[in-house]
């Protein structure tokens, strides 16, 4: 582990005095406060590893986990990242339920907000990345989308964060390929030879 890694994050005062003031009063004003300050990136992660269809549900759930756990918070990381720990096994466990699918269908790729993608058309990408795997498309997710460091990726998934860039390494091989394929102009008026 890299002197970089072994840091102790960032920690916005913000967030600790909501924290604090959340489990002292169990106010909802303080945890509406931290639900629309982390919210949106989290509906943004959620619906890119789930779709669409369950976004919302996996924001839901990670609040309800984070609301019963708050008190056990140590802020080793900072509360965008332990909140995305918890979304992204909420994630896990829906893949887990719902393993019979492999791939989100193309219509829950429509609506997102443009993204910058180089050379490929935002659909073609968005479609590429929904079929990765899951553990590809969480760390390509958190790194290249989110902005995640690696250190706050394994972090958040409880791993080191070796395996983190191992796995975006290959993520970005997996997804360039299925983006060269997806580009390849038909042959024969896509008839097999």
């Amino acid at each position: 582990m890299s002197n970089r890694d072994a840091d102790p994050p960032d920690h916005d005062p913000a967030d600790r005095a909501l924290v604090q003031a959340y489990l002292r009063d169990r106010g909802e004003a303080e945890f509406r406060t931290l639900y629309r300050r982390h919210g949106p990136a989290l509906y943004r992660m959620a619906w890119r590893l789930v779709g669409e269809g369950q976004a919302e549900d996996m924001v839901q759930e990670t609040w309800c986990r984070a609301a019963a756990r708050m008190a056990e918070f140590k802020w080793r990381s900072t509360l965008r990242t332990w909140l995305t720990g918890i979304l992204v096994r909420c994630c896990r466990e829906s893949w887990r339920a719902h393993a019979d699918v492999v791939a989100l269908p193309v219509e829950t790729v429509s609506e997102e907000p443009e993204v910058e993608t180089g050379s490929y058309p935002t659909l073609d990408v968005e479609r590429a990345l929904s079929a990765l795997s899951p553990g590809f498309r969480e760390v390509l997710v958190l790194h290249d989308i989110e902005g995640f460091t690696h250190a706050e990726i394994a972090r958040a998934l409880g791993i080191v964060p070796g395996t983190s860039k191992s796995q975006l390494a290959r993520a970005r091989r997996a997804l360039r390929q299925r983006l060269e394929i997806s580009a390849l102009p038909a042959v024969n008026g896509g008839k097999g030879s």
